[in-house]
């Protein structure tokens, strides 16, 4: 697909970290992105300085990922490209037994269950909703009529401990890559999914010096944290190579995350 200004994007999670990449570098090539975001001042900053559309969306309900399409539709038309890259990060072990008291619990399940529904139901409804309007397009090329980008993690196949539900999610959106691509073989529309490992994201910049060289430190080559821009440039390659298709593809500097 070639990314100009015929085209409308919707990034989720667009107003930072690697969905604010994404959706930036879909803009210098001319698409109009909408960005769907629950951070409404930083959404609408980074949607002005890009010339896109800013749509408040909580892509666990369905009513307000409902609404972001409309809205985003009604400014720019229907979108032929997705790149998903809303979601949470839960940290909780499935049992733990305190060292002081003995006392042993377990993860909440409501934590457990709310890490699924935005990190795994989140992406799939919004999956599901684009595709069903990429579907009233004209195919270009190849009789395609649009393509996806989702973000699974490198969790997917490593998680460590404490993350059971992170991994579970991601694994899940990994697992569910090729069963849709396969789906939409018929209607021509392509997905799929990107496994990042440590990224510059504002998350792990919350966090010491100290404790971003020790991760930094931990990837064989670049002994660096990844690039929210690097990102974004597998996004642009999945996306504008038609033959790209139904793949989970891992961006990490070739770790492999320890059990912690």
């Amino acid at each position: 697909m070639k990314i100009d200004n015929t085209i409308a994007a919707v990034v989720t999670g667009g107003a930072s970290g690697l969905g604010e990449a994404s959706a930036r570098a879909l803009a210098a090539k001319g698409a109009k992105v909408a960005i769907f975001d629950l951070n409404a001042e930083r959404g609408e900053m980074v949607a002005g300085e890009i010339g896109g559309t800013f749509c408040q969306v909580d892509v666990s309900d369905e009513a307000s990922v409902d609404a972001g399409f409309e809205k985003a539709r009604a400014a720019h038309g229907q979108e032929r490209v997705l790149v998903c890259c809303a979601g949470i990060g839960t940290i909780g072990k499935t049992v733990r037994r305190d060292r002081d008291s003995g006392e042993i619990s377990h993860l909440p399940v409501d934590l457990f269950v709310k890490t699924i529904k935005v990190n795994l139901v989140g992406t799939f409804q919004c999956v599901a909703k684009s595709a069903a309007g990429m579907m009233t397009l004209d195919g270009m090329e190849d009789g395609e009529r649009g393509a996806m980008v989702c973000t699974s993690s490198v969790a997917a196949d490593d998680g460590q401990i404490g993350q059971v539900a992170y991994a579970a999610s991601k694994a899940a959106v990994k697992g569910m890559t090729l069963p849709i691509a396969r789906d939409f073989m018929q209607e021509g529309i392509r997905i799929n999914s990107i496994q990042p490992g440590i990224f510059a994201t504002p998350l792990l910049a919350g966090l010491p010096q100290k404790a971003q060289d020790s991760l930094a430190a931990a990837v064989p080559f670049p002994k660096r944290l990844g690039h929210p821009e690097e990102y974004a440039g597998l996004v642009m390659f999945m996306l504008e190579t038609g033959y790209f298709n139904g793949e989970s593809v891992r961006l990490d500097g070739a770790i492999r995350m320890a059990p912690k």
